[in-house]
């Protein structure tokens, strides 16, 4: 398994970024989470394989159609920091 944290700039909150995000990650069979930042970024911790992390990488950087993804940043992350599930935040 691997892991990775991205970090979502744009219009991302209140555009159902985060539900969609659960959707798509669900759908990738991915675990981990999506939550707003105070300053209007998204974050997103996934874990799963690294064809699906790929995967979910390209969904992000287009978001759902109300979204418009301006910057993503991936950085690593470890696999203990992922839960089960995907949960929004």
């Amino acid at each position: 398994m691997s892991a990775a944290r991205f970090v979502v700039s744009g219009k991302v909150q209140g555009v159902f970024f985060r539900a969609s995000t659960r959707e798509q990650a669900l759908e990738l069979d991915l675990r981990g989470y999506a939550k707003n930042l105070p300053d209007g970024r998204v974050e997103v911790l996934a874990a799963g394989s690294d064809a699906a992390l790929d995967a979910l990488a390209a969904w992000l950087r287009q978001g759902p159609p109300q979204a418009r993804v301006d910057d993503l940043e991936r950085l690593p992350a470890s696999d203990d920091e992922v839960g089960e599930g995907f949960i929004t935040a």
